[in-house]
Formats: C-alpha cells, sequence, structure tokens
C-alpha cells in the first residue's frame, strides 16, 4: 500500500492546490491529477491517505459523465495523452484530461441535511447562510428541502460561508441564480443515485467555471472530499452519524486540540487505515466496484 504525495511529471506545471497537481496539455487542455494529499480545515496535512487520490478521480468520473444532462463540465476525451499514463495504471487512475475554464471563485454549497458547521450555525442563529430554518431541528436532521449555501474560495486561509443575497451583489444576480438552480439539480440528482445504493448525501459542494462565455461544472463531483455520505441503515437523526468521508481526520484534529492552524499534525496509522477504508467503501457502494489500480 502506497501513497503520492505529489507528481512531477515532464510536462508544464499549471497550479498544485491541496489535493491536485495540474499540469498543461496544450490544445486549451489540462492534466488533472489527484494525489493522496488531505486537508482538514483548509490546511494540507503531511500525512497522505493511500488509494485516495484514485477514489476521487474515479467517482469524479463517474459523476461528470452521469450529470452532463445538467450542465455541461470541463471533461475533456480521455485519451492517453502523456506516455507515462500509457505505462503507470496508478498515474493514470488518478488522472483526469480537463478543458481550461476561468473558475468562478465560490463553492456551490447545498445541504440536505444538518450537519457540519451548518449545524453549528444554526445552533447559535437559528439559521444558515442567513436563510432562517424551522426551529427544534436536531444535528443530522433532514432539513425541508435542500438549501443552496454559498460560500467564498479562498486561495489561502480559510474559506468563508456567505448569503445569497451576498452572492448575487458580488457575482451578480444571473450568475447567482444559474449556479444556485444547478447545484440544487445536481444535488437532487446525486442524492436519488445514492439512496439506490444505500447511501445518503447529507451534503456536497460543487465548483463552477466558464468556458467560451458558458457556465460549466469544473473540479470534482460529490467525492468523499468534496461531500458527506452516510449509511442508511445505521442513519439516526439526533446525533452525528458515521460517514465516508474525511469527518474521521476532523474528528482526530479536534481529539487533539489542534489549533487549525499550519502546519497540521501527522496522522497516526489507525486514523490514515481508517480514513482509507471509507473512502474506499464510498467508491464501491457509488460504482459496486473495486478501485481501479
Amino acid at each position: 500500500m502506497s501513497a503520492i504525495l505529489s507528481t512531477s511529471l515532464s510536462l508544464p506545471l499549471h497550479s498544485r492546490g491541496k489535493v491536485r497537481d495540474t499540469y498543461e496539455l496544450g490544445n486549451d487542455e489540462l492534466l488533472m491529477v489527484a494525489t493522496d494529499r488531505i486537508s482538514a480545515f483548509d490546511v494540507v496535512l503531511p500525512t497522505p491517505i493511500p488509494d485516495k487520490g484514485r477514489v476521487l478521480t474515479q467517482l469524479s468520473l463517474f459523476w461528470f459523465k452521469q450529470t452532463g444532462h445538467i450542465v455541461p463540465n470541463h471533461l475533456a476525451e480521455q485519451r492517453q495523452a502523456v506516455d507515462v499514463l500509457a505505462l503507470d495504471q496508478d498515474l493514470a487512475a488518478r488522472s483526469l484530461q480537463v478543458l481550461r475554464a476561468e473558475p468562478i471563485m465560490y463553492e456551490c454549497v447545498v445541504r440536505g441535511y444538518l450537519s457540519g458547521s451548518g449545524w453549528k450555525e444554526y445552533q447559535r442563529t437559528g439559521s444558515i447562510a442567513g436563510d432562517p430554518l424551522p426551529a427544534g431541528l436536531r444535528e443530522s436532521d433532514r432539513l425541508p428541502e435542500p438549501i443552496f449555501t454559498p460560500a467564498t474560495k479562498a486561495l489561502t486561509g480559510h474559506d468563508e460561508n456567505i448569503s445569497r443575497s451576498r452572492l448575487e451583489s458580488e457575482a451578480g444576480a444571473d450568475l447567482a441564480r444559474q449556479l444556485e438552480r444547478l447545484s440544487l439539480a445536481l444535488y437532487l440528482f446525486g442524492a436519488e443515485e445514492a439512496l439506490q445504493r444505500g447511501l445518503i448525501l447529507a451534503d456536497t459542494k460543487f465548483e463552477f467555471g466558464m468556458r467560451q462565455g458558458r457556465l460549466i461544472l469544473i473540479d470534482e463531483v460529490m467525492t468523499p472530499d468534496s461531500s458527506r455520505f452516510w449509511d442508511i441503515e445505521s442513519f439516526q437523526p439526533g446525533q452525528p452519524q458515521p460517514s465516508f468521508d474525511k469527518q474521521y481526520v476532523r474528528d482526530y484534529l479536534e481529539e487533539v486540540g489542534w489549533d487549525k492552524r499550519p502546519p497540521g499534525p501527522p496522522l497516526p496509522e489507525d486514523v490514515v487505515g481508517g480514513t482509507r477504508q471509507r473512502y474506499l467503501e464510498a467508491h464501491d457502494r457509488l460504482l459496486g466496484a473495486n478501485v481501479p489500480g
């Protein structure tokens, strides 16, 4: 069992994010490679999670293909554009060829259940992102209907939850409405697909970009990094739920009292193994197959 913290290909480096290394391919295309880096509270941790990058890539590939009828995306024709991909199955399984787009610097979060930062905000204010919710809701309760709760996308530091009205004032009303409509449609589609596989999609985030004057879906889609998946059989509202995502890592970091400022602490072997297993199970439950490679 090995893990990849970073990649180094004989291609011009376009960017290096928290999880992905992206390279220039020419012809207006990029090669997006998901490493096994993991971030928590917007800080990249020094300990990778083996197989995580392959899980993120294969799930994103699945969802991009499944949701093209809702919104176009940045997925390009998946050719073996780099010789090393043809020789390295692991690298190929964690790589996507994508079309270049101008990112929209907002995260489009949709919540179907009351959990995470949404639950904390509701406890303080009785609302999320400035929108009031019914009184008396419990942690993990299903919301009356899914809600759109945007956030700024910080290049460094922490993202900031914002109201829908602030999004409208900053991004423009037309774009804000498009982002909300498409995000809700994507969530509803994904939640129904997940439910058929015994999973609850509690919340998720989407990212969009502009390409040739058209709004498209970019980055990753409904993976354990961007989403909160719960098992429907063990679901018990009124308390936190075991989840197939990095909540296991967040819980550990809260327990050890980390101040959530870089550098992040290393993860012990049992947390690495437990997190890896959760990512793999989410993959297998959604795709019905073992992780490639």
